[in-house]
Protein backbone atom coordinates (compact mmCIF):
# COMPACT_ATOMS: atom_id res chain seq x y z
CA UNK A 1 0.00 0.00 0.00
CA UNK A 2 0.99 3.69 -1.31
CA UNK A 3 -0.35 6.17 0.99
CA UNK A 4 -0.51 10.27 0.39
CA UNK A 5 -1.33 12.69 2.40
CA UNK A 6 -2.38 15.80 0.15
CA UNK A 7 -3.72 19.15 1.83
CA UNK A 8 -4.10 22.60 0.35
CA UNK A 9 -4.24 26.48 0.32
CA UNK A 10 -2.19 26.96 3.37
CA UNK A 11 -1.45 30.34 2.76
CA UNK A 12 1.42 31.33 4.93
CA UNK A 13 -0.38 30.08 8.08
CA UNK A 14 3.08 28.01 10.21
CA UNK A 15 0.23 25.98 12.14
CA UNK A 16 -0.81 24.56 9.15
CA UNK A 17 2.62 23.57 7.47
CA UNK A 18 3.45 22.52 10.96
CA UNK A 19 0.17 19.34 11.11
CA UNK A 20 1.21 18.78 7.10
CA UNK A 21 4.57 17.73 7.72
CA UNK A 22 3.30 15.94 11.06
CA UNK A 23 0.74 14.06 8.54
CA UNK A 24 3.42 11.70 7.42
CA UNK A 25 3.41 10.39 11.05
CA UNK A 26 -0.03 10.96 12.06
CA UNK A 27 -1.65 8.86 8.91
CA UNK A 28 1.25 6.66 7.63
CA UNK A 29 1.96 8.45 5.09
CA UNK A 30 4.56 7.68 2.49
CA UNK A 31 4.48 10.96 0.82
CA UNK A 32 3.08 14.78 1.55
CA UNK A 33 1.58 16.90 -1.21
CA UNK A 34 0.78 19.95 -1.18
CA UNK A 35 -1.82 21.13 -3.86
CA UNK A 36 -1.03 25.25 -3.75
CA UNK A 37 -1.24 28.71 -2.25
CA UNK A 38 1.16 27.90 -0.04
CA UNK A 39 2.34 32.01 1.20
CA UNK A 40 0.56 34.07 2.66
CA UNK A 41 -1.12 37.33 1.76
CA UNK A 42 -0.26 40.49 4.40
CA UNK A 43 1.87 41.63 6.56
CA UNK A 44 1.01 43.17 9.81
CA UNK A 45 2.66 46.13 11.85
CA UNK A 46 3.38 45.78 15.22
CA UNK A 47 4.22 49.43 16.19
CA UNK A 48 5.51 50.48 19.32
CA UNK A 49 4.86 53.38 20.61
CA UNK A 50 6.53 56.07 22.62
CA UNK A 51 5.59 54.75 26.03
CA UNK A 52 6.67 51.06 25.20
CA UNK A 53 3.30 49.96 24.25
CA UNK A 54 2.71 47.96 21.19
CA UNK A 55 -0.23 48.29 18.89
CA UNK A 56 -1.30 45.80 16.30
CA UNK A 57 -4.55 45.42 14.62
CA UNK A 58 -5.50 41.79 13.62
CA UNK A 59 -8.67 40.75 12.38
CA UNK A 60 -10.61 43.86 13.07
CA UNK A 61 -9.58 44.27 16.38
CA UNK A 62 -6.82 46.78 18.16
CA UNK A 63 -4.61 44.81 20.55
CA UNK A 64 -2.59 47.13 22.91
CA UNK A 65 0.32 44.79 24.17
CA UNK A 66 2.48 45.81 27.30
CA UNK A 67 5.31 43.65 27.31
CA UNK A 68 7.80 41.31 25.49
CA UNK A 69 6.07 37.69 26.28
CA UNK A 70 2.61 39.34 24.88
CA UNK A 71 4.41 40.54 21.77
CA UNK A 72 6.12 37.28 21.10
CA UNK A 73 2.87 35.30 21.97
CA UNK A 74 0.67 37.49 19.46
CA UNK A 75 3.96 37.32 16.24
CA UNK A 76 3.04 33.37 17.10
CA UNK A 77 -0.91 34.38 16.62
CA UNK A 78 -0.35 36.10 13.42
CA UNK A 79 1.75 33.65 11.85
CA UNK A 80 -0.08 30.73 12.49
CA UNK A 81 -3.16 32.38 11.03
CA UNK A 82 -0.85 32.84 8.14
CA UNK A 83 -0.28 36.71 8.40
CA UNK A 84 3.19 37.85 8.50
CA UNK A 85 4.30 40.10 11.74
CA UNK A 86 6.93 43.07 11.42
CA UNK A 87 8.02 45.25 14.21
CA UNK A 88 7.86 48.52 13.58
CA UNK A 89 8.27 52.71 15.24
CA UNK A 90 5.88 55.24 14.64
CA UNK A 91 8.33 56.53 12.03
CA UNK A 92 9.49 53.51 10.00
CA UNK A 93 5.09 53.09 9.78
CA UNK A 94 5.08 56.71 8.66
CA UNK A 95 7.62 56.05 5.97
CA UNK A 96 5.92 52.58 4.68
CA UNK A 97 3.11 54.70 4.42
CA UNK A 98 4.26 57.27 1.83
CA UNK A 99 6.28 54.94 0.09
CA UNK A 100 4.37 51.99 -0.65
CA UNK A 101 6.66 50.44 -3.03
CA UNK A 102 8.32 49.66 -0.01
CA UNK A 103 5.60 47.65 1.64
CA UNK A 104 5.58 45.21 -1.64
CA UNK A 105 9.69 44.69 -1.29
CA UNK A 106 9.12 43.98 2.63
CA UNK A 107 6.57 41.34 2.07
CA UNK A 108 8.16 39.69 -0.51
CA UNK A 109 10.77 39.57 1.99
CA UNK A 110 8.97 38.14 4.59
CA UNK A 111 7.65 35.93 2.33
CA UNK A 112 10.98 34.18 1.69
CA UNK A 113 11.86 34.15 5.03
CA UNK A 114 9.30 31.90 6.29
CA UNK A 115 9.40 29.50 2.83
CA UNK A 116 13.17 29.28 4.26
CA UNK A 117 12.23 28.64 7.69
CA UNK A 118 9.32 25.94 6.52
CA UNK A 119 11.91 23.84 4.29
CA UNK A 120 14.63 23.66 7.16
CA UNK A 121 11.23 22.41 9.27
CA UNK A 122 10.67 19.87 6.62
CA UNK A 123 14.10 18.85 6.34
CA UNK A 124 14.05 18.64 9.86
CA UNK A 125 11.03 16.53 10.93
CA UNK A 126 11.63 14.55 7.82
CA UNK A 127 15.42 13.17 8.42
CA UNK A 128 15.89 9.69 8.42
CA UNK A 129 12.64 8.70 6.85
CA UNK A 130 11.55 8.06 3.08
CA UNK A 131 9.00 10.30 2.98
CA UNK A 132 9.51 12.65 0.35
CA UNK A 133 7.43 16.12 0.06
CA UNK A 134 5.98 17.83 -2.90
CA UNK A 135 4.82 21.33 -3.51
CA UNK A 136 3.39 23.18 -6.12
CA UNK A 137 3.28 26.54 -5.96
CA UNK A 138 -0.16 27.71 -6.64
CA UNK A 139 -1.87 30.57 -8.18
CA UNK A 140 -1.45 33.41 -5.14
CA UNK A 141 1.69 32.31 -4.68
CA UNK A 142 5.16 34.81 -6.21
CA UNK A 143 7.66 33.00 -8.11
CA UNK A 144 10.23 34.61 -5.47
CA UNK A 145 9.50 31.16 -3.72
CA UNK A 146 10.39 28.92 -6.88
CA UNK A 147 13.76 28.73 -6.84
CA UNK A 148 13.92 28.27 -3.10
CA UNK A 149 12.21 24.80 -3.63
CA UNK A 150 14.58 24.10 -6.40
CA UNK A 151 17.03 23.99 -4.04
CA UNK A 152 15.56 21.35 -1.29
CA UNK A 153 16.32 18.41 -0.89
CA UNK A 154 13.61 16.76 0.53
CA UNK A 155 10.78 19.17 -0.66
CA UNK A 156 10.09 18.51 -4.17
CA UNK A 157 9.23 21.25 -6.97
CA UNK A 158 6.29 19.62 -8.98
CA UNK A 159 5.44 22.38 -11.16
CA UNK A 160 5.04 21.50 -14.81
CA UNK A 161 7.01 18.08 -13.64
CA UNK A 162 5.90 14.07 -14.58
CA UNK A 163 7.12 12.30 -10.93
CA UNK A 164 7.46 8.78 -10.20
CA UNK A 165 6.07 9.87 -6.78
CA UNK A 166 6.34 5.72 -5.96
CA UNK A 167 7.10 2.69 -8.28
CA UNK A 168 4.04 2.27 -9.99
CA UNK A 169 2.26 5.81 -9.24
CA UNK A 170 2.97 8.84 -11.52
CA UNK A 171 2.42 12.40 -10.88
CA UNK A 172 1.52 15.99 -12.78
CA UNK A 173 1.31 19.03 -10.94
CA UNK A 174 0.20 22.82 -11.85
CA UNK A 175 -0.68 25.21 -9.76
CA UNK A 176 -1.68 27.71 -12.45
CA UNK A 177 -5.32 28.61 -12.89
CA UNK A 178 -8.05 29.95 -15.09
CA UNK A 179 -8.85 33.74 -14.79
CA UNK A 180 -9.54 34.85 -11.41
CA UNK A 181 -10.99 38.50 -10.91
CA UNK A 182 -8.08 39.41 -8.37
CA UNK A 183 -5.30 39.10 -11.23
CA UNK A 184 -3.13 36.80 -9.30
CA UNK A 185 0.22 35.64 -10.33
CA UNK A 186 0.00 32.46 -11.87
CA UNK A 187 -3.14 32.71 -14.50
CA UNK A 188 -4.07 31.62 -17.67
CA UNK A 189 -6.76 31.26 -20.31
CA UNK A 190 -8.35 28.04 -20.53
CA UNK A 191 -6.62 27.04 -23.99
CA UNK A 192 -2.90 28.10 -22.48
CA UNK A 193 -4.16 26.10 -19.25
CA UNK A 194 -5.06 23.19 -21.00
CA UNK A 195 -2.05 22.83 -23.37
CA UNK A 196 0.26 22.88 -20.03
CA UNK A 197 -1.52 20.02 -18.51
CA UNK A 198 -1.29 18.54 -22.35
CA UNK A 199 1.92 18.41 -22.28
CA UNK A 200 2.01 16.66 -19.18
CA UNK A 201 -0.53 14.20 -19.41
CA UNK A 202 1.10 12.88 -22.86
CA UNK A 203 4.15 11.89 -21.15
CA UNK A 204 2.69 9.96 -18.06
CA UNK A 205 4.03 6.27 -18.80
CA UNK A 206 0.60 3.70 -18.98
CA UNK A 207 2.68 1.09 -16.72
CA UNK A 208 1.52 3.30 -13.73
CA UNK A 209 -1.58 4.57 -11.86
CA UNK A 210 -1.94 8.48 -12.44
CA UNK A 211 -2.28 11.12 -9.96
CA UNK A 212 -3.46 14.69 -11.55
CA UNK A 213 -2.51 17.40 -8.74
CA UNK A 214 -4.55 19.96 -10.23
CA UNK A 215 -4.41 23.36 -8.10
CA UNK A 216 -7.56 24.64 -10.03
CA UNK A 217 -10.84 22.21 -9.89
CA UNK A 218 -12.79 21.17 -12.76
CA UNK A 219 -15.77 23.29 -14.03
CA UNK A 220 -19.01 21.95 -12.55
CA UNK A 221 -17.82 19.11 -10.50
CA UNK A 222 -19.18 20.62 -7.38
CA UNK A 223 -15.74 21.17 -5.94
CA UNK A 224 -15.68 24.97 -7.53
CA UNK A 225 -18.67 26.63 -6.41
CA UNK A 226 -18.22 29.95 -4.75
CA UNK A 227 -19.45 32.86 -3.81
CA UNK A 228 -20.91 34.73 -6.73
CA UNK A 229 -19.39 38.29 -6.40
CA UNK A 230 -20.99 41.81 -7.82
CA UNK A 231 -19.44 44.74 -9.50
CA UNK A 232 -17.84 45.76 -6.55
CA UNK A 233 -16.50 41.95 -6.07
CA UNK A 234 -18.75 41.23 -3.02
CA UNK A 235 -20.71 38.07 -2.46
CA UNK A 236 -24.15 38.92 -3.27
CA UNK A 237 -26.61 37.87 -0.92
CA UNK A 238 -23.89 37.18 1.94
CA UNK A 239 -22.49 34.72 0.06
CA UNK A 240 -25.74 31.91 -0.41
CA UNK A 241 -25.90 32.82 -4.16
CA UNK A 242 -23.09 30.14 -5.45
CA UNK A 243 -21.51 30.16 -8.95
CA UNK A 244 -19.06 27.53 -10.56
CA UNK A 245 -15.43 28.89 -10.86
CA UNK A 246 -13.75 25.87 -11.76
CA UNK A 247 -11.41 25.51 -14.83
CA UNK A 248 -13.08 23.85 -18.46
CA UNK A 249 -9.56 23.14 -19.39
CA UNK A 250 -9.12 20.98 -16.03
CA UNK A 251 -12.77 19.16 -16.46
CA UNK A 252 -11.70 17.95 -20.03
CA UNK A 253 -7.89 16.54 -19.62
CA UNK A 254 -9.96 15.04 -16.32
CA UNK A 255 -12.67 13.14 -18.89
CA UNK A 256 -9.89 12.27 -21.47
CA UNK A 257 -7.39 10.97 -19.34
CA UNK A 258 -9.15 9.72 -16.31
CA UNK A 259 -6.44 9.38 -13.81
CA UNK A 260 -7.21 7.41 -10.96
CA UNK A 261 -7.60 10.73 -8.71
CA UNK A 262 -7.20 14.17 -9.32
CA UNK A 263 -6.47 16.64 -6.14
CA UNK A 264 -7.64 19.92 -6.42
CA UNK A 265 -7.45 23.42 -3.96
CA UNK A 266 -8.01 26.75 -4.60
CA UNK A 267 -12.01 27.21 -4.11
CA UNK A 268 -11.59 27.03 -0.05
CA UNK A 269 -15.37 26.61 0.34
CA UNK A 270 -15.23 23.25 -2.05
CA UNK A 271 -14.40 20.89 0.34
CA UNK A 272 -16.09 17.43 -0.77
CA UNK A 273 -15.70 14.54 -3.42
CA UNK A 274 -17.04 13.63 -6.81
CA UNK A 275 -16.68 11.55 -9.59
CA UNK A 276 -15.68 12.58 -13.69
CA UNK A 277 -15.96 9.29 -15.17
CA UNK A 278 -13.96 6.67 -13.89
CA UNK A 279 -11.59 9.20 -11.62
CA UNK A 280 -12.23 10.58 -8.15
CA UNK A 281 -12.04 14.06 -7.40
CA UNK A 282 -11.17 15.66 -4.25
CA UNK A 283 -10.99 19.52 -2.75
CA UNK A 284 -10.60 18.84 0.70
CA UNK A 285 -10.70 22.94 1.39
CA UNK A 286 -8.96 25.29 3.54
CA UNK A 287 -9.57 26.98 7.25
CA UNK A 288 -6.21 28.00 7.56
CA UNK A 289 -6.84 31.14 9.99
CA UNK A 290 -8.37 28.65 12.52
CA UNK A 291 -5.38 26.79 12.44
CA UNK A 292 -7.36 23.48 11.38
CA UNK A 293 -5.92 21.50 8.46
CA UNK A 294 -7.99 19.95 6.16
CA UNK A 295 -7.05 17.09 4.16
CA UNK A 296 -7.06 14.14 2.33
CA UNK A 297 -5.52 10.48 2.02
CA UNK A 298 -5.42 8.57 -0.76
CA UNK A 299 -4.02 4.99 -0.92
CA UNK A 300 -2.95 3.17 -4.14
CA UNK A 301 -2.81 -0.59 -4.23
CA UNK A 302 -0.11 -1.01 -6.72
CA UNK A 303 -1.21 0.74 -9.78
CA UNK A 304 -5.25 1.05 -8.78
CA UNK A 305 -6.76 3.61 -6.48
CA UNK A 306 -7.42 1.57 -3.17
CA UNK A 307 -9.21 4.00 -0.70
CA UNK A 308 -9.36 7.44 0.04
CA UNK A 309 -10.81 9.95 3.07
CA UNK A 310 -10.87 13.52 3.66
CA UNK A 311 -9.52 14.45 7.09
CA UNK A 312 -9.29 17.42 9.90
CA UNK A 313 -7.36 18.15 12.32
Amino acid sequence: MFRIFFATDVHGSDLCWKKFIAGAKFYEANALVLGGDMTGKAVIPMVRGARGETRVELMDQVHVLKDEAAVQAMETTIANKGYYPVRLDEDQLADLRQHPERIDALFTERVILRVREWLAYAETKLAGTSVRCYVCPGNDDAFAIDPLLKESERVCLGEGQVLAIEEQVSMISTGWANRTPWHTDRELDEPDLGAKIEAMATELPSTTGWVFNLHCPPHKSGLDDAPELDADMRPKYAGHILAAVGSTAVRAAIEKYQPQVSLHGHIHEGRGTSKIGRTICINPGSTYESGNLLGAVVDFKGAKLADHRLTSG
